[in-house]
């Protein structure tokens, strides 16, 4: 008689502490979704810090909240090419920032397309259009592989923007195995 007690009185413990969301289980899911993710990605602790502060583990949520992400982060840094272009004194300078610019602005419509893939249930077409904007902003970074070089945030922003398009196209990967 003492055991059957000790576990109704262990399951209403256990009962009361999940509930009162001391033992949240979507702790365990969301950390087993953004490890399934990000250990596929190029910059994984990056990932892990991005997806923490997503607020679900629903795969097509996590897709809609780095294409917002993504596309933020490009329109500050097609932003910020412009300023650099209309301020830099050096030609090489002006002219790689405003390519910069344009290759944020072709960034951004990528971004957008995959906003619409996504909605439209493409995920293929979410890739594609993550790995162009990935393209777009690794094309600016390695344009200051040689001198002059840029002082400037913007190398900083190229790299955010590829380590979210990486997450994205690992979330478009795994949305196309559900499919």
């Amino acid at each position: 008689m003492a055991s059957s007690s000790f576990l109704a009185v262990s399951l209403v413990v256990l009962s009361v502490l999940f509930f009162n969301g001391v033992m949240p289980m979507h702790a365990a899911s969301q950390n087993d979704v953004a490890s399934t993710i990000c250990k596929k990605t190029r910059n994984p602790s990056f990932c892990f810090d991005v997806l923490k502060s997503a607020g679900t583990t629903d795969l097509k949520g996590l897709a809609t909240f780095t294409l917002n992400l993504a596309h933020d982060k490009t329109v500050e840094s097609r932003a910020l090419a412009q300023s650099l272009a209309s301020k830099a004194i050096d030609p090489k300078l002006k002219e790689r920032y405003a390519t910069c610019a344009e290759q944020y602005d072709n960034a951004i419509s990528d971004i957008e397309d995959g906003k619409v893939n996504l909605g439209e249930g493409d995920y293929n077409g979410v890739n594609t259009k993550a790995s162009a904007a990935m393209t777009e902003a690794g094309d600016c970074l390695d344009s200051f592989a040689q001198p002059p070089k840029d002082s400037s945030a913007l190398s900083g922003n190229g790299k955010t923007v590829e380590d979210i398009c990486s997450i994205i196209l690992v979330i478009a990967n795994l949305l196309l195995g559900r499919a």
